[in-house]
């Protein structure tokens, strides 16, 4: 469930934990599921991706002020779909998986996106 790429300054470790999971449902005021969908289906608050980038940093080990310092300086700074993309790579990575964890869903995006009602 870890995925590692490039943000902001260089790669960096993505994971959500099920502590990180409880806090993310409770600052966007949605379960995960519901996020999920919202994500996936463009219908989403900019805190919703702030907070999945911001969170899924310090679960992949970057400490909480750093992953904060990272979000506020890199999010705005770029076109929107890119922190959009990151959020939901994230969830994906959450819901079935990152390369090298066993198998893989050939099909997760279009589940995930069937889940959503559809919209890609």
């Amino acid at each position: 469930m870890t995925l590692r790429t490039f943000f902001g300054d260089a790669e960096h470790d993505f994971a959500l934990t099920a502590p990180l999971i409880a806090e993310l449902e409770a600052v966007t005021g949605v379960g995960i599921g519901g996020l999920a969908r919202r994500l996936e289906a463009r219908e989403f608050r900019l805190d919703d991706i702030t907070h999945t980038i911001r969170l899924a940093l310090v679960g992949g080990g970057t400490d909480p002020e750093t992953a904060a310092r990272l979000v506020a300086n890199y999010v705005p700074a770029r076109p929107l779909i890119a922190a959009h993309l990151l959020a939901v790579e994230i969830m994906h990575g959450l819901w079935f998986g990152t390369a090298g964890e066993g198998p893989a869903d050939p099909d997760a995006a279009a589940t995930l996106s069937a889940l959503a009602g559809g919209v890609a």
